[in-house]
């Protein structure tokens, strides 16, 4: 999929979904923030990201230049991520740069800002009472990203997601997605994680719309959520969601 097309169409979604709502809107699914704290978050998480790759070093996020919307608030949120496209062509694409889990191409940023806008994009809609409309295509891949994610940070002495032997089948029941709608998750040690796109039975399986899995695995809606189907050993998934927090 084009990740650059798809962060600049879920930061216009996003920037529609708080265009006419009240700022000091509570955001449930991120506790303490309203709508405005939220949409400060991801425009100058963008920005971030863009001072990141022209450096191609760690930047503090409090200093990042326009790190703060104006009076045009909208104008800031939709220009965030253009600044970060503009940054990735700049410098090249391929071009490694630092990100927080060690080296990776510049290219990698825009994935990750597209999947910080898809969730916080949701919880903007969750706040508003809104429906989430999410392409099966880019939800799929923000389950997929998230998964790397976690399979990426370093086995410490905090035990990991998933508890040694248990494994977890998430399968999202969108036609058009085939095998990129099909994980399986498993650990042999407790503390790292390997996973797969495909069908097996695990300790636990989850069934849904890709759009309903991402929301279930960032937490963001309650794994007895009528939208999912859950079989097997629901602990597993239960162990899953106290040991991600997003």
């Amino acid at each position: 999929m084009n990740h650059s097309a798809a962060l600049l169409e879920q930061n216009a979604q996003l920037a529609s979904q708080v265009a006419d709502a009240d700022p000091a809107t509570p955001v449930p699914a991120c506790p303490g923030w309203t709508l405005q704290q939220l949409v400060r978050h991801v425009g100058r998480g963008d920005r971030w990201a863009a001072a990141i790759v022209r450096t191609g070093e760690f930047t503090d996020p409090r200093e990042v230049a326009g790190g703060k919307p104006g009076d045009d608030v909208d104008g800031w949120l939709r220009e965030s991520p253009r600044t970060l496209l503009d940054a990735v062509a700049e410098v090249g694409p391929d071009v490694p740069v630092w990100t927080f889990l060690g080296p990776r191409p510049a290219s990698w940023w825009i994935r990750r800002r597209l999947h910080e806008s898809t969730v916080h994009g949701a919880d903007a809609a969750l706040a508003r009472g809104a429906g989430v409309a999410l392409p099966p295509e880019v939800a799929a891949d923000g389950v997929t990203e998230w998964i790397e994610l976690l399979a990426a940070r370093p086995a410490g002495e905090d035990p990991g997601p998933l508890d040694a032997g248990t494994t977890m089948h998430l399968h999202a029941t969108d036609d058009e997605l085939g095998a990129a709608g099909e994980w399986m998750v498993a650990t042999d040690d407790g503390r790292s994680l390997r996973w797969e796109h495909g069908h097996g039975k695990g300790s636990v399986a989850v069934r849904g719309a890709a759009a309903d899995l991402l929301l279930a695995i960032t937490r963001r809606i309650p794994a007895d959520d009528p939208r999912l189907a859950v079989h097997g050993d629901a602990a597993v998934l239960g162990t899953w969601l106290a040991r991600t927090p997003f």
